[in-house]
């Protein structure tokens, strides 16, 4: 008698989709009074100079109000009253000096330059698809994975991948690496240099920050070496520290433009694609590949006063919130090599929600600094009554609108835009650049919140007195903003990167 055969049907389960990213925790749950107490130390750092400049202005008033008479008659009682003179001279003496001890000096943004890549590195979908295809490395699902979050991601077919990467098979190497860090921040200075007419040998402080990338010499001596600065510039050079390290380099530069005078600081912006790019099947170590792309910024930085007549932008406040005391925070941007040897960066899946609870103390330190003074007033009398009567109701969130023109968030991917608009109750205008710029350029890194710049700008919507708010995150966990405030109505300079194109935008992105 016959056995019957068994015949054994083998299904391949479909490529796992994306896991949905965590949504940024509800800015209207609670507010941390320490951020609160934070944000009013650095408003009580100025009370000497926010005091002193009311008292010298009703003295000015009540002086220029004197006649020749009151002027003789006060004459008379001093000179006889010795003590009252010299009491009142040691007062005038030390108020002067104490004010112009802490005075901070105004800092002036002159222009700034972002790097645009030739139009052979664009990448559109299908050739980035093609390319991971022949590599070879990439397995169906790692294939398939890669494809969807491209298609969630809100770039569009018009970014920009290194010439490396653009060979087949890639051809990643530190030649390579170093061509494209050459390429972009020649590219950006280049264009600066032009449109400031500022010699090199000008330039005091540099400060160059790049993540991934930080070879020997530096990029910062990479910057001397081409335009042959002075030998007594002061080189600054920012690794690791993700994708708000912009807004550090700035603050930075800031500090050091407090202490020298009259001088010129540039700072540097960028991310290195080429020697950072994953070519393993680690779900979490893939989504960088589809997110970044090559960008890169150059931003010339003033204490000069006479730079104010043609300066765009002059900074009003900095400020930097760090979480790498906490362990989820600190791992959830982390650089590591996977189960094959192959190095990339992992994003957790905790991330989003580190980010939200970074940004929430950020702009609960920033809020003393920035919101007019109803709104001040409203938001921590609704802190005292919640302490006082330990109520469960919400805090009053104070209306950010009401303090900023602008707002250049980083674009480090659509849902944290989409969080963001949705949590501070932004409209669709506000988010426009940084949704523009993920689109257009992808993410750049610490340079993506200058492009958005750009795009206001571009756009003829800078006027004179508006202010200006980037805010970046990035690994460590960080986060990091900056306030500027537009000296006069900003023109797009020459080398704007959105100069030929801005007229087909903004374009609508399909969900």
């Amino acid at each position: 008698m016959a056995t019957p055969s068994h015949h054994h049907l083998t299904i391949t389960p479909p490529p796992p989709s994306p896991p949905p990213p965590r949504p940024l925790p509800n800015f209207l749950a609670s507010v941390k009074l320490k951020y609160v107490k934070l944000g009013y130390h650095y408003l009580m750092a100025h009370l000497l100079t926010l005091c002193l400049l009311p008292l010298i202005a009703v003295t000015a008033v009540h002086l220029s109000q004197l006649n020749l008479d009151d002027v003789q008659k006060l004459y008379i009682h001093l000179q006889y009253n010795l003590i009252t003179v010299i009491a009142l001279s040691g007062v005038i003496i030390l108020g002067c000096t104490a004010y112009l001890m802490t005075r901070p000096r105004t800092i002036y943004l002159v222009d700034y330059s972002c790097y645009r890549a030739p139009d052979n590195l664009s990448v559109q979908f299908d050739i980035f698809m093609e390319r991971s295809k022949q590599h070879g490395g990439f397995d169906e699902s790692a294939l398939e994975f890669q494809r969807k979050i491209l298609e969630r991601s809100g770039l569009g077919e018009e970014t920009y991948l290194p010439a490396a990467l653009h060979e087949i098979p890639p051809a990643p190497s530190m030649a390579a690496g170093r061509q494209e860090a050459e390429d972009v921040m020649f590219g950006a200075l280049d264009n600066l240099f032009k449109s400031t007419k500022i010699s090199p040998k000008d330039i005091g402080m540099m400060v160059v920050n790049c993540s991934l990338f930080n070879p020997t010499p530096s990029l910062s001596s990479m910057i001397v070496n081409k335009y042959k600065l002075r030998g007594n510039v002061k080189t600054f050079n920012l690794g690791g520290m993700g994708c708000s390290a912009g807004v550090i380099a700035v603050d930075l530069a800031k500090d050091m433009l407090q202490v020298h005078r009259n001088t010129y600081a540039v700072v540097v912006s960028m991310e290195n694609i080429t020697q950072n790019w994953y070519f393993g099947n680690k779900k979490s170590m893939l989504i960088p590949n589809c997110l970044f792309r090559v960008g890169g910024a150059a931003v010339l930085l003033s204490n000069k006063p006479t730079d104010k007549r043609r300066a765009k932008y002059k900074l009003l406040h900095t400020v930097r919130t760090h979480c790498g005391s906490d362990d989820t925070a600190f791992n959830c941007v982390y650089q590591e090599q996977d189960n094959t040897g192959k190095t990339g960066v992992s994003l957790s899946k905790d991330l989003m929600a580190i980010a939200g609870g970074a940004l929430k103390a950020n702009i609960t330190t920033l809020g003393p600094l920035v919101l007019p003074i109803s709104e001040q007033l409203l938001f921590f009398a609704s802190l005292i009554t919640r302490r006082i009567s330990d109520t469960k109701t919400k805090p009053y969130i104070p209306d950010f609108k009401l303090a900023f023109d602008h707002f250049c968030i980083h674009a480090g991917g659509r849902a944290v835009i989409d969080e963001l608009e949705k949590n501070l109750q932004l409209s669709e205008a506000h988010v426009e650049p940084s949704r523009m710029t993920l689109y257009r350029f992808g993410n750049t890194s610490s340079s993506s919140i200058w492009y958005e710049l750009a795009y206001t700008e571009a756009k003829g919507r800078m006027k004179k007195g508006n202010r200006v708010w980037q805010i970046a995150f990035g690994s460590g966990f960080k986060c990091n903003s900056a306030v500027w405030e537009a000296i006069r109505a900003v023109k797009p300079s020459e080398s704007n990167p959105w100069l030929d194109c801005i007229h087909k935008f903004p374009v609508e992105i399909k969900v």
